[in-house]
């Protein structure tokens, strides 16, 4: 991997690369308090769902170390308004809410250990911060080093938005997967869906393929069903944003559609996620809720207006793909098949 990182925490900030900003400029952008992070969240500055909980997780931290509040009531006060704040930024992410949740039982633990002393509480809020990222990292490595059987020599891959280093603390969960046959010498090549409309595919899968040395082209979204008739296409993977307990699965707009058509085509579709996307508590696709974004994204690139002026625009961010259309789902801990919600269940005895 490069040098660049996605977010750390820096203690009095969280400092993230802006992905706004690529890949024409890399600019690291230090969010010194929970609005500048929650505003970096929405506009998409910090985006992907690990890596959003990573942000909310450093978040707390940061508002721990930087709240007013001598006593610990008043710092829980404090910190509960911080991830009321955070848990309102990007609702369809479930990582956001695992790591807010992980952050609460941490702060619990760290009352009831050292009562009173307010320092010591906020080590351990800022230690817990730091093993939701790191735990992130060996996360995604552990998901390549699975998705690797799925991955024959010299496949052609699909794969749709950004599901790599950028959207997680590094490696990558379906780029985790690329990067892993990459390593492991099998000449593979991507093809990367740009991603209306915000081009995550465009801007940054091909950013961080073409960083790590590995064969990427881009296509348009438009494009896949016409490459998968003429036999181009080999496997798609892609990322998710929240996997409900009976194995749909809510992924970038767009994500769906290719879904079908690898049905249609006899092409696998596979799916990596952590198992902190699994959200066990939903009980099937049609209980996500599916973020719907502002009239900007969709009418403009790079500040022109593309719309006549008045038209609007509809803008859902995610969609929701069946599990029946999902030939395996790739977690760290191994490779899931149908029937997914026993197997999505067994993940967590």
């Amino acid at each position: 991997m490069s040098a660049w990182f996605t977010l750390r925490f820096e203690g009095d900030a969280v400092v993230l690369l802006d992905q706004r900003r690529l890949p024409r400029e890399e600019i690291y952008l230090r969010c010194s308090d929970v609005e500048t992070l929650a505003q970096a969240i929405e506009s998409l500055a910090v985006r992907g769902a690990p890596a959003i909980g990573c942000a909310a997780a450093f978040g707390v931290a940061l508002a721990a170390n930087t709240a007013s509040a001598r006593d610990l009531a008043a710092l829980r006060s404090e910190l509960a308004g911080a991830a009321e704040r955070l848990a309102r930024t990007r609702p369809t992410a479930v990582n956001l809410f695992w790591a807010l949740a992980r952050m609460r039982a941490a702060l619990d633990a760290a009352c009831a250990a050292h009562g009173a002393d307010v320092a010591q509480v906020r080590a351990r809020l800022a230690a817990e911060a730091q093993a939701i990222h790191d735990e992130d990292v060996a996360s995604c490595r552990a998901m390549g080093r699975h998705g690797l059987a799925l991955v024959p020599d010299g496949a052609r891959i699909l794969t749709h938005c950004n599901a790599g280093a950028l959207a997680t603390a590094g490696y990558g969960t379906a780029l985790g997967v690329v990067r892993a046959a990459h390593e492991a010498g099998r000449r593979i090549s991507v093809l990367a869906d740009e991603t209306r409309p915000f081009l995550q595919g465009a801007r940054l899968t091909a950013w961080e393929l073409a960083r790590d040395g590995i064969p990427v082209t881009v296509v348009t979204d438009a494009m896949p069903g016409h490459l998968m008739r003429r036999g181009e296409i080999d496997l798609v993977v892609v990322g998710a944003d929240r996997i409900a307990a009976s194995g749909d699965v809510a992924n970038k707009i767009g994500t769906y559609g290719l879904a079908v058509l690898a049905r249609e085509h006899g092409i696998p579709f596979y799916v990596a996620a952590p198992r902190s996307t699994i959200d066990l508590a939903t009980p099937s696709g049609d209980a996500i809720p599916i973020e719907e974004r502002g009239h900007a994204e969709v009418a403009r690139i790079g500040g022109v207006e593309l719309l006549p002026e008045g038209v609007p625009v509809r803008h859902p961010a995610f969609d929701v793909t069946p599990s029946r259309l999902v030939t395996a789902i790739v977690t760290e801990l191994g490779i899931v098949r149908a029937p997914y919600e026993p197997a999505l269940r067994a993940l967590f005895d």
